[in-house]
């Protein structure tokens, strides 16, 4: 049997429907990671990624293969159908220095920006994973960025699990922000 979106129950077979966004980061490669966590949590996915991050940041037959539907990128054109069910929640991982700052500032210049733009105003939860140098942590814009959409409700986690071995920084722990979903 296949599995059919159902708009009344806005998810396929009545699962809750989970956005993530990925942007153009290196971590962005290991996204698959956080669609099997959250699919094993009960949600369907799709994915929307920045222009940028479809470059070869991450494996998109890979992605599309796991959720079985396709990325989103473009804005559809008039008339046609929605290809993803309206949001129950939102994740933003790996989340970029530029396209924070973007959202921030309200800039809809892609269809992952819109997004987030847009489900702010629905009052949908949104956790975020940041990946951003240290350099570009410290930019007062990235700080003034943080606090205003912490000021819309949006959650942020520590994107790092601890260190690594040998005091390497470690890999992306894409759990924590489903469990800021939960917490809310």
């Amino acid at each position: 049997m296949q599995e059919v979106d159902d708009p009344e129950t806005n998810g396929v077979l009545g699962k809750p429907f989970l956005y993530v966004v990925v942007c153009a980061a290196g971590v962005a490669s290991g996204v698959g990671g956080l669609i099997a966590a959250a699919r094993e949590r009960g949600w369907e996915v799709g994915v929307f990624a920045t222009p940028v991050a479809l470059n070869g940041f991450f494996d998109t037959a890979a992605v599309e293969a796991q959720t079985g539907r396709p990325i989103r990128s473009a804005w559809r054109r008039p008339g046609e159908p929605r290809p993803f069910p309206a949001p129950d929640a939102v994740v933003v991982a790996p989340a970029t220095f530029n396209t924070v700052n973007k959202w921030a500032a309200g800039l809809a210049d892609n269809l992952a920006l819109a997004t987030l733009c847009e489900v702010c105003g629905l009052d949908v939860p949104v956790a975020v994973l940041p990946c951003v140098a240290d350099a570009l942590a410290s930019h007062p814009a990235y700080r003034e960025s943080l606090t205003r959409l912490r000021g819309m409700g949006v959650r942020f986690a520590d994107p790092r699990a601890g260190e690594g071995e040998d005091g390497a920084r470690a890999d992306l722990a894409w759990e924590r922000a489903l469990d800021l979903l939960e917490r809310r």
